[in-house]
């Protein structure tokens, strides 16, 4: 019978024990699975849904409430800008590679239903599924989830919502929207979008004119998406901050902040994962040491019976292993089973993609770690049992 075998048969004679101490240490491990995988996950999406924007023009408010609504969508506009000073910015060709208009205002159960042109879209290298592109007044190109999850196909029509929350009370009854296209799925914010022309945005909005009424409204968006060149990123914030009555601020500087404030949070949860390790190793050292005092016996028999010192301070080392691999095991699937759930709540979905099918290269230095684990915590049992006096033993 080989060391592995007579292991694991030790271990299942106290099933109990031994689900707990593997279960302790699957905690602290599925901890840092979850967090590391959560981690990466964001930045990866954050990263992906800012793809070259340099710069996001918009309202006077908090620069972060700027990028966080224009680029995620996940936050209220800080106000709206006039068209002819977005304009203005959007020509300015020796900064602007490219300018991407926003108007936002309405949502269709949710999902927001956003002004823009074909460059949006494009900037994203997205593709229809069914379907064209807009191009008429009141016409929509819909997100492959919104598409999916409201059951809407070409020739779809439907009426938006003011604001941007889920309010069925405040529906543009008297405009619908027509579906012309459904995108691909994109894995970023486009899968989550209603995308049609300024135009239509401004038509729902347009209140009913009356016959005093000669002055027309100055036409407004909500932003502007900027990729700019090198020069522009240094010179065109500061210009259009202190010289326009408009606000500028830059994605990555706001994500670097935000980043850094969630920072603190994140490093309390490793502190507390590795502490749980740290007690996972106490955990499995007690029961080994206990397992030995029970077993002084046996093991003197085993050495009796031929089996030499190295063999005997082996077992212990891999009972000690296969608690330690037993509680990775548990931690793999705690983990990615704790973010597949997060993932499948709605108020999760709406903002992030969240998946347990990802892994990380990180996870593979965690199962080091855990066999570190079980190597320490088996150490100390194996090297008593490696110098047990056989004689003594036996006469006890």
């Amino acid at each position: 019978m080989n060391l592995l075998k007579i292991a694991w048969l030790y271990l299942r004679q106290k099933p109990l024990n031994t689900l707990l101490n593997a279960m302790l240490l699957g905690l602290g491990i599925g901890l840092v699975i979850f967090l590391l995988l959560i981690q990466a996950q964001v930045q990866e999406s954050m990263q992906r849904n800012v793809k070259g924007i340099n710069i996001v023009v918009g309202a006077k408010g908090s620069p972060l409430q700027l990028v966080l609504c224009n680029v995620y969508h996940i936050d209220n506009p800080t106000g709206n800008i006039p068209l002819e000073e977005a304009n203005k910015i959007s020509n300015m060709r020796r900064f602007v590679k490219k300018s991407i208009p926003l108007a936002l205002g309405d949502n269709y159960k949710g999902y927001r239903i956003v002004g823009t042109t074909e460059a949006y879209p494009k900037h994203y290298e997205a593709q229809l599924a069914k379907g064209t592109w807009w191009k008429e007044v009141m016409e929509v190109t819909i997100g492959a989830e919104v598409a999916k999850t409201q059951k809407l196909t070409i020739g779809s029509k439907f009426s938006g919502a003011h604001g941007l929350i889920k309010d069925e009370t405040l529906t543009h009854g008297e405009t619908t929207f027509k579906v012309v296209g459904i995108m691909k799925p994109t894995q970023t914010v486009l899968d989550r979008l209603i995308l049609t022309q300024i135009e239509s945005v401004w038509k729902v909005h347009e209140p009913q004119k009356k016959a005093e009424d000669t002055i027309p409204k100055p036409k407004e968006i909500t932003a502007l998406l900027l990729t700019v060149n090198s020069m522009g990123a240094v010179m065109l914030p500061r210009n259009i901050n202190t010289q326009t009555p408009l606000q500028a601020a830059s994605p990555a500087y706001e994500l670097t902040r935000l980043f850094e404030f969630l920072g603190a949070g994140e490093q309390l949860m490793q502190i507390f994962a590795y502490l749980v390790l740290f007690l996972a190793t106490v955990s499995i050292f007690i029961a080994l040491l206990n397992a030995l005092k029970e077993r002084q016996y046996d093991l003197a028999l085993m050495r009796v019976l031929g089996g030499s010192r190295l063999k005997v301070f082996s077992q212990i080392l891999v009972e000690g292993l296969f608690l330690a691999w037993l509680g990775f095991g548990l931690g793999l699937l705690l983990g990615h089973g704790a973010v597949s759930i997060l993932g499948s709540f709605e108020i999760v979905s709406d903002k992030l993609w969240l998946t347990g099918g990802v892994f990380l290269v990180e996870e593979f230095w965690l199962f080091g770690l855990a066999t570190v684990v079980g190597i320490f915590a088996s150490i100390l049992p194996a090297l008593r049992v490696y110098r047990m006096d056989i004689a003594k033993t036996l006469s006890e």
